[in-house]
């Protein structure tokens, strides 16, 4: 018997019927043997998720606000779940418990935890499976830093000592004991962490999407689904702004080589995406494909800088460093030529001091020229196939040529596994379209 490791998100466990369908899939397979589970989500539109509800009692807490009523729908919600699923679970000792803490002020990662704390109580006794709080096993220091090695160890001892068990996703604790939650992909993270310590053969992530998509749907209509990802690649398009895993959460496997699976509580049946070291072809269905998904974002600043005999006038590129350093702004890219350098970052990292930036690489850098393209589109290609092919750059700026797209910046990592395009903002979904078009058939 194998192990799988299975983190079903909030929209899986939102309500009684969401968790009937949890059930079923974990059900189906005697290999998925550790479940994480969120916080109960969204039931509906215009609903509120548990999470949001707790981070409004702690609002309310520190304003000398009442918040018995709103930690009341809270506290209703679980007992209608519990009513639903037909369980025994001692709820009102453990909401007395946290009505105890919330009198003494306690953190907000202590409240907004409760969330996956008490839904996964309730999955483990609707499972029949033991319950693990993460608490003691998830562990930060004391400036709130993951200790990876010392979290490893803990789960994979504890763990062992449990055939099948349930465990809370999005929080640990400081050597001190205070809870410390994870600020993105916090039951991510903790599914990640978990199938590294057991050496799951798969770590099943189930959302309500099948797997990734590749390109935007707002965007492209109908876009394919990417049936296998390697790390590298989900990497390439997370960064460009594509709605995939938060790296932290997928860090933890990739250390394991434990692939990752992205599947749909709502369609089981759908293989979803694999992500792997390998990528392409895992699935067995992307062989020969030339690139694997398109993102992009909006609103970037191309700062470009122009100097005479630059390539010879040592530290010049560690001056445009140190300057962006002073000014806590992240550069994105650094596309170059001999005597010329483009600076790209993001306007909100930029956060409205353009004007100072200038003026510092004016008297810092004493450069010829300074030309500045403002409301940049940035849009990366990314493939591993892309490398093997002849023609692909070709096929992608014929394809934006023919779209009446003017690109205003390229670049390319050294990997050949992706290109990146800036264009104006206006262009961007046509943009996108047409690199679509041109490489799906």
């Amino acid at each position: 018997m194998g192990i799988k490791v299975a983190k079903f998100g909030g929209s899986s466990v939102a309500d009684g019927i969401q968790l009937t369908k949890t059930k079923a899939i974990i059900e189906q397979d005697p290999d998925r043997r550790y479940i994480v589970v969120s916080a109960p989500g969204k039931r509906f539109e215009g609903d509120n998720k548990i999470t949001d509800l707790l981070y409004l009692c702690k609002t309310h807490i520190e304003h000398n606000l009442p918040y018995d009523q709103l930690f009341q729908v809270v506290a209703d919600r679980y007992m209608a779940v519990e009513v639903n699923l037909g369980v025994e679970v001692d709820l009102l000792g453990y909401f007395d418990e946290i009505r105890e803490n919330l009198k003494k002020n306690p953190s907000s990662d202590y409240i907004a935890s409760r969330g996956e704390y008490l839904n996964a109580i309730l999955v483990a006794a609707f499972l029949g499976y033991d319950f693990v709080d993460t608490a003691d096993l998830i562990k930060f220091d004391a400036k709130g830093k993951l200790l990876m090695e010392e979290t490893d160890q803990a789960i994979r001892e504890e763990l062992s000592r449990h055939e099948r068990a349930v465990l809370p996703g999005f929080y640990g604790s400081t050597p001190d004991g205070q809870i410390k939650t994870f600020s993105r992909g916090g039951s991510d993270i903790t599914g990640a962490l978990v199938a590294r310590a057991v050496g799951a053969d798969v770590y099943e992530n189930w959302t309500d999407v099948s797997g990734f998509l590749m390109a935007d749907p707002r965007i492209v209509k109908n876009p394919k689904q990417i049936h296998s990802i390697s790390y590298k690649e989900l990497r390439e398009l997370s960064y460009m702004g594509a709605s995939v895993l938060h790296e932290d959460a997928i860090y933890p496997a990739r250390m394991a080589n434990v692939p990752i699976n992205i599947r749909n509580t709502n369609d089981p049946d759908d293989a979803g995406t694999f992500i792997t070291s390998e990528g392409a072809g895992v699935a067995g269905q992307d062989d020969g494909r030339i690139i694997t998904g398109i993102a992009g974002s909006k609103d970037f600043t191309v700062v470009a800088l122009y100097k005479n005999m630059m390539s010879s006038e040592r530290g010049f590129v560690r001056r445009i460093l140190g300057i962006l350093d002073d000014y806590d702004i992240n550069f994105e890219h650094l596309p170059s030529g001999i005597d010329t350098v483009s600076v790209v970052m993001s306007n909100k990292s930029i956060n409205g001091r353009l004007d100072e930036v200038l003026e510092e690489f004016e008297s810092r850098l004493r450069p010829d020229s300074i030309d500045v393209i403002e409301n940049i589109a940035l849009i990366a290609t990314v493939g591993h196939g892309m490398s093997a092919r002849t023609g692909v750059s070709a096929t992608l700026f014929s394809a934006l040529a023919k779209a009446g797209v003017n690109i205003r910046m390229i670049d390319q990592g050294s990997s050949e596994m992706n290109i990146i395009v800036g264009v104006d903002n206006k262009d961007f979904e046509k943009a996108i379209r047409a690199i679509y078009d041109a490489f799906v058939q």
